[in-house]
């Protein structure tokens, strides 16, 4: 994290068993504000610690913002951001569309024509993203929209 001043400094209060939880959550927010690109964060299955992966622009603007020149950071980790600078998209690699959450009404319309190729064309998605999802619906990998509590 960048250096503060006290004045800037956030503070909150938390159960030391959630303070993995609640600094990668903050980190996520911080960081979303500085790139935003937009993070959810969980542990991981090895050894249950929280990882944060940033790539591409975004890492390259969260480094630039976390290591400013003359900001106090060790050497390595200095040297590692400035590296970063330098890094521009291959001409050649396309930029991803920003990510479209689900809606329970889409997963209704999918159950219902349970169909990912139908399902695309009335949802506006690939037919990919609709066979995957209706997938993991059907194999209880996600809720399903009458699962989900109204209003959400």
């Amino acid at each position: 994290m960048p250096t503060c001043s006290a004045s800037s400094r956030p503070t909150a209060t938390w159960h030391p068993a959630q303070a993995g939880k609640a600094v990668g959550a903050y980190l996520c927010r911080y960081a979303k504000a500085v790139t935003g690109a937009a993070r959810q964060i969980g542990r991981n299955a090895r050894d249950g610690v929280y990882n944060v992966v940033y790539t591409k622009e975004a890492a390259v603007q969260l480094a630039e913002h976390l290591y400013y020149p003359d900001c106090l950071s060790l050497a390595r980790k200095q040297t590692a951001a400035s590296s970063l600078a330098s890094w521009e998209r291959p001409a050649t690699m396309r930029v991803r569309p920003p990510s479209r959450r689900w809606k329970p009404w889409e997963d209704r319309v999918l159950l219902k024509l349970d169909d990912a190729a139908a399902s695309a064309t009335e949802l506006g998605r690939s037919e990919a993203s609709c066979s995957v999802r209706l997938w993991r619906l059907k194999t209880g990998q996600v809720q399903r929209p009458e699962d989900v509590p109204p209003g959400t």
